[in-house]
């Protein structure tokens, strides 16, 4: 069987690797068995851009262990250089990183896909969101001048757990969607006859429906 090349995709198990981080050497996905992590990557330390990043991922990051989630920062960049900066912002901006930080020699962004030519020798502002399966959930990719939107990152978590947990879809902006609010999507009706049975429990107020294809319910 020929041996899968390129960046990993959604639903695709997390590459095992094993990587030195500012908190030691650590496997992954192993040392994360049962929970979900977010592992981001970024262009390089002692830069502005990813300063605010980081500072922003600090500062939510109770928010993400209350949802069983972990975050994992990486570069390029030396482990000395990564535990300098860390001593930088704590010293200069009272922020105190807690969270791993890889020191990758180029093997962890060529086996995600974190270099893109076009943009450069960096690594990308890339974040992959694996679940408590260490299944991929949710790739983005951002270019190096542009900084992420954490709370973004962390509705994504959120959602997805929603999603799993209650087997439903989620709607754009969620949970302040523009006519849903908080509420969320109902899977559609795969045939005529779970058509009509939908209207039937909307009827019998087991949720609401625009149509039997756009049904809601509060959670």
């Amino acid at each position: 069987m020929e041996e899968k090349k390129g960046m990993p995709l959604l639903g695709d198990d997390f590459p095992m690797m094993k990587v030195q981080t500012t908190q030691g050497v650590m496997n992954l996905p192993e040392d994360y068995k049962g929970k979900w992590f977010v592992l981001f990557s970024h262009p390089a330390d002692f830069t502005p851009v990813c300063t605010t990043e980081f500072v922003a991922f600090q500062n939510r990051y109770d928010k993400f262990k209350a949802l069983n989630c972990e975050l994992i920062g990486m570069s390029v960049d030396q482990v000395f250089s990564h535990m300098k900066w860390e001593e930088w912002i704590k010293d200069n901006l009272n922020v105190q990183i807690e969270f791993p930080i890889i020191a990758d020699t180029g093997k962890v962004a060529a086996t995600l896909g974190l270099i893109h030519p076009g943009k450069g020798t960096n690594t990308v502002r890339a974040v992959f969101i694996v679940d408590a399966k260490a299944k991929i959930r949710i790739i983005f990719y951002y270019p190096q001048e542009l900084g992420r939107n954490m709370d973004e990152i962390l509705r994504s978590v959120e959602a997805m757990q929603l999603s799993d947990k209650n087997k439903v879809a989620i709607p754009a902006n969620w949970p302040n969607n523009d006519f849903l609010g908080d509420r969320v999507i109902v899977p559609p009706a795969t045939s005529n006859k779970a058509a009509q049975e939908r209207l039937k429990d909307a009827k019998e107020g087991k949720f609401e429906c625009y149509d039997w294809w756009l049904c809601h319910k509060k959670l």
